[in-house]
């Protein structure tokens, strides 16, 4: 479980967030929308601990995050953001490698090496896996940090070398952040992103939150939907509960039409 409770951020006179609060909860998909400078990608920093609130607590598992050591806390919690920078001529391969560097010491072992493989597999960026990462396009190194992030998470089974995505009893509850993930993607790859994601997050142990723009794919992806606006909660609950047209209308200043679609979720056009 991740709680905020009455988390404020300003920089200088100007408050980006107000006093957020909100709990999530593992095994499922919580996204976070609003229109251009509604605090969203400062309450992923804020919840990842990449910057602190003046005010306020976050919670991961009943712990106050401001007091987790960097290393214990790079183990559990994973990153993606919407632009990543590799200052020096890495391979693909290495980049991926990068998400396992808290987990070992000195070399990587045989499971760090079974887990980048898996995943370059996954996120289709095996076959360029000895390419200089600053020759790709941004829609390829967005996949590559894709599987980088997720090796970041990824665990191996107790007394197994096979990964796994069941905990043990006592393991401690992984935290997945993504803002603004699918830049650069096109649209084949934005949906097969969303679907592995809400397959990686349907694990018992990981709690996952993210910044979408598209109402479209937060509606048919998310578990549950946060609105804010100017700062602040405008809303929070499941996506027929939350993208109602008058809200819509309120917090982004356009009215939606709903078109019926064949499977369960809603769909949205806009003039």
């Amino acid at each position: 479980m991740l709680e905020a409770r009455n988390i404020t951020y300003r920089v200088g006179q100007k408050t980006l967030v107000a006093e957020f609060s909100a709990s999530f909860a593992p095994g499922g998909l919580h996204l976070i929308i609003g229109p251009n400078g509604a605090g969203k990608s400062t309450v992923i920093k804020l919840l990842a601990r990449l910057i602190r609130p003046q005010t306020g607590i976050v919670e991961y598992q009943g712990a106050d995050i401001s007091r987790t050591g960097e290393a214990d806390l790079a183990k559990r919690r994973a990153v993606l953001s919407q632009a990543i920078e590799v200052a020096f001529p890495l391979t693909v391969r290495e980049v991926v490698m990068m998400g396992r560097y808290p987990h070992f010491g000195g070399r990587p072992g045989r499971i760090d090496e079974q887990i980048v493989d898996e995943l370059m597999e996954v996120f289709e960026v095996a076959e360029f896996g000895e390419r200089n990462y600053q020759t790709l396009s941004g829609g390829e190194r967005q996949r590559v940090n894709f599987a980088r992030v997720l090796a970041q998470l990824r665990r191996a089974s107790a007394g197994s070398d096979e990964p796994a995505g069941a905990p043990a009893a006592n393991e401690p509850c992984r935290y997945l952040f993504l803002d603004e993930p699918l830049t650069f993607l096109d649209i084949r790859h934005q949906i097969e992103f969303m679907k592995k994601v809400r397959e990686f997050t349907r694990a018992p142990d990981i709690v996952t939150v993210g910044v979408v723009h598209d109402l479209n794919l937060a509606a048919r992806f998310s578990d549950r939907i946060v609105v804010l606006d100017r700062g602040r909660v405008a809303a929070d609950g499941a996506p027929a509960e939350v993208l109602t047209a008058d809200r819509i209308v309120e917090v982004f200043g356009v009215r939606p039409t709903f078109v019926p679609f064949d499977q369960p979720g809603i769909h949205l056009i806009f003039e």
